[in-house]
């Protein structure tokens, strides 16, 4: 794994190590210039934007390029299959990646687990993820065949998946770890929550922070701009965080926690 590519644990999907979620309204054209520099993990999540989708179709033609990750919050088994189908329609596209459960602090029941499996034999997705704020449940999952893919907060303010969730997987076929909120719903860029003396972080700084931690494969970033896109993009460019700047981000997010 280098800071720009990775290899998705055990799904042997390689990645951009920065990802890009359509929640917050990033126009089409800056998506399709950040899948041209590397950014392939596309997450049509819980806002399945527009200007995505249409993204999405333009670059069709490169399908094989991408990873694609349509979520679903459905807590019922009939609907899982429904969202899915639904969303692959809107995109003129046979499969999806990712087949994402989202948001579960408990063990996914059968029901749910039966659908996706169903969903994964007829081809319409190659992978299953589940993301999650309660972080032992990752560890737990892990283990079974069912989940290769976990979306785990992690920030600077909440960085306790280092102690419950990145050395508890398992080391022989490790799944993959995508982070979100890096920016820690943007407290990490607020000046009037940052103490007096020390540097206010930028988005750019969020990512890099994240992507310096070798367990996480991709941060997941949530632009709302093209200028946003940008900075995010700065990441990559400005490579991993060397110590002091680590020490700085802690310090700035010990004291968000403590706020």
């Amino acid at each position: 794994m280098s800071f720009e590519r990775a290899v998705l644990g055990r799904t042997g999907l390689e990645v951009g190590r920065l990802g890009l979620a359509a929640t917050y309204g990033v126009p089409a054209a800056a998506v399709e210039q950040a899948f041209e520099e590397g950014v392939n993990y596309l997450y049509w999540g819980s806002r399945r934007n527009a200007e995505f989708g249409r993204a999405i179709r333009n670059l069709a033609a490169r399908r094989d390029r991408m990873v694609l990750v349509i979520q679903s919050y459905s807590r019922l088994a009939s609907l899982v299959g429904w969202s899915l189908e639904r969303a692959l329609r809107a995109l003129r596209l046979d499969h999806t990646d990712v087949l994402l459960l989202g948001m579960w602090n408990h063990p996914v029941p059968p029901r749910i687990l039966d659908a996706c499996r169903r969903l994964r034999e007829r081809g319409l997705a190659r992978f299953l993820a589940v993301s999650t704020h309660y972080r032992p449940l990752a560890p737990q999952l892990a283990g079974n065949g069912d989940f290769d893919i976990f979306h785990v907060r992690y920030n600077a303010v909440h960085r306790r998946a280092e102690r419950d969730v990145f050395p508890k997987l398992p080391a022989g076929r490790p799944p993959g770890i995508v982070s979100f909120t890096a920016t820690n719903w943007r407290q990490l860029l607020d000046p009037r929550r940052v103490p007096k003396g020390e540097k206010v972080p930028t988005a750019t700084d969020c990512y890099r922070f994240v992507l310096s931690h070798p367990a996480v494969h991709v941060c997941l970033s949530g632009p709302a701009s093209a200028e946003q896109m940008r900075g995010a993009l700065a990441a990559l460019r400005q490579g991993p965080m060397p110590a002091e700047e680590l020490a700085w981000m802690r310090r700035v997010g010990d004291a968000i926690y403590r706020k």
